[in-house]
């Protein structure tokens, strides 16, 4: 039988942010171990870098292929493009063929509101845990895809009164914001400066320098840099990464990737740190210091893909056995 072939409209419309936030939360409460998901493989390409993301599982397995073009948006192209295959894991057949960087765009917002969602339970343990949380100020940098779908899927998990966007360039931050109002979400255009007052920060580009002062960020915040992958990322300031709690995707990747851990402390530090991984917080392992900021980092796992390519499989196939 021929693997289906799913575009990105199909996928983007085949699940909403809550669902996929829910399909992570149940896997990682389940048998999903972050620790012992497969190494990512890097090589190079004319112009970027193949990525190469691999994930076995007791029902489907798959792998993503993407090339990475860090030139392609100034000749108004996309950064990342690929496919996502997913394979049968007891015949190994492809069942699935998949918009790749559609792929992405779901389960990376979706992984950091599931993120968010358990450090701000971990903070206010009373709260109903399936309830959003109040938050007054969130702060999101980026203007890019995935900005726009994080503000969009953290609707899912928070309540916030007042949304900020930043970015390099005021107009275009402007027009992003304008293009969130339009979608009924109340944001507004800021700058870096907006933090000082920030309850949740969002940080979603490709920086390769920190894109705030650690020293305004309040006690109480929670920061998410989740835009780049690799050592040379610089999303957030290192004196911030030695300041707060930390929660990261996976010990074994973060020690691998995480540019805006490394620079801050040295592997051995950091192995040292018991730091604490996504599956830890979603079980209810993390227990936040109320004198320091949170940080989660992220910056993609073959897991999360293989989730939400699984869903997203079922159900297409069931809405399409029911019609």
């Amino acid at each position: 039988m021929e693997p289906t072939y799913l575009a990105a409209p199909m996928l983007a419309s085949a699940l909403t942010d809550a669902e996929a936030i829910s399909e992570l939360e149940t896997a990682l409460l389940g048998d999903i171990d972050p620790e012992e998901d497969a190494k990512r493989l890097f090589s190079p390409a004319p112009g970027g870098e193949f990525l190469l993301m691999p994930a076995g599982g007791t029902k489907f397995s798959g792998v993503k292929l993407v090339t990475i073009a860090p030139g392609n948006p100034a000749k108004g192209l996309p950064k990342i493009q690929g496919i996502y295959t997913l394979f049968n894991s007891r015949t190994l057949a492809p069942v699935a063929v998949m918009d790749a960087a559609e792929l992405t765009l779901i389960r990376t917002p979706a992984t950091t509101a599931l993120a968010v969602k358990h450090i701000l339970a971990a903070r206010a343990p009373m709260h109903p845990l399936s309830a959003k949380y109040p938050v007054e100020t969130a702060v999101v940098f980026g203007t890019g895809p995935q900005a726009w779908r994080h503000i969009r899927a953290l609707q899912a998990v928070v309540s916030a009164n007042t949304t900020i966007v930043v970015g390099r360039d005021y107009n275009k931050t402007e027009s992003f914001a304008q293009y969130c109002r339009n979608q009924s979400l109340q944001v507004e255009a800021g700058d870096a400066a907006s933090v000082a007052s920030a309850d949740l920060i969002i940080c979603a580009t490709s920086s390769s320098t920190p894109l705030f002062d650690n020293a305004v960020i309040q006690n109480h915040a929670v920061i998410a840099a989740v835009g780049s992958h690799g050592l040379d990322a610089r999303e957030i300031h290192p004196e911030l990464a030695r300041r707060a709690s930390i929660v990261v995707e996976s010990r074994a990747s973060a020690l691998r990737e995480a540019g805006d851990l490394i620079p801050a402390r040295s592997v051995a530090e950091w192995q040292d740190a018991s730091l604490i991984n996504l599956a830890e917080l979603v079980q209810g392992k993390f227990t936040p210091n109320p004198d320091k900021p949170t940080l989660y980092t992220g910056a993609g796992m073959a897991w999360q893909d293989l989730v939400v390519a699984s869903a997203i499989h079922d159900r297409v196939v069931l809405e399409r056995a029911q019609h």
